[in-house]
């Protein structure tokens, strides 16, 4: 298994930016894939953006595309989200990801999660 420690959540204006980044450990040799995950309050956890950890392809949800780049850093083996012009729909818990069989827009399809860390977009 794949531990991931998450840092770079906060509080920013609508329109900021912020930096999300999950540092993995463990059984990294093994990862297929790293995504970022959110969950708002009363809502289900939706899937954000996604990395192969090998071809570097990125997926994202519809909402954020434009906004938010997902990248990799194989030699750290580290995953960051970048968020531009915040909105405060993107208010959310943000959890991150690790696989060694998929990237999937599925919950279900991950192995490895983080503690979640928290984002708020001040309207």
């Amino acid at each position: 298994q794949v531990q991931l420690v998450e840092s770079g959540g906060g509080l920013v204006q609508v329109g900021g930016s912020l930096r999300l980044s999950c540092a993995a450990s463990g059984r990294t040799f093994s990862m297929y894939g790293m995504g970022w995950f959110r969950q708002a309050p009363g809502k289900e956890r939706e899937f954000v953006a996604a990395i192969s950890w090998s071809s570097g392809r990125t997926d994202y949800v519809d909402s954020v595309k434009g906004r938010f780049t997902i990248s990799r850093d194989v030699a750290k083996n580290t995953v960051n989200l970048r968020m531009l012009s915040l909105k405060p729909e993107d208010t959310a818990v943000y959890y991150c990801a690790a696989s060694d069989t998929t990237v999937s827009r599925y919950v279900t399809g991950w192995r490895d999660w983080g503690q979640g860390t928290q984002v708020t977009v001040s309207s």
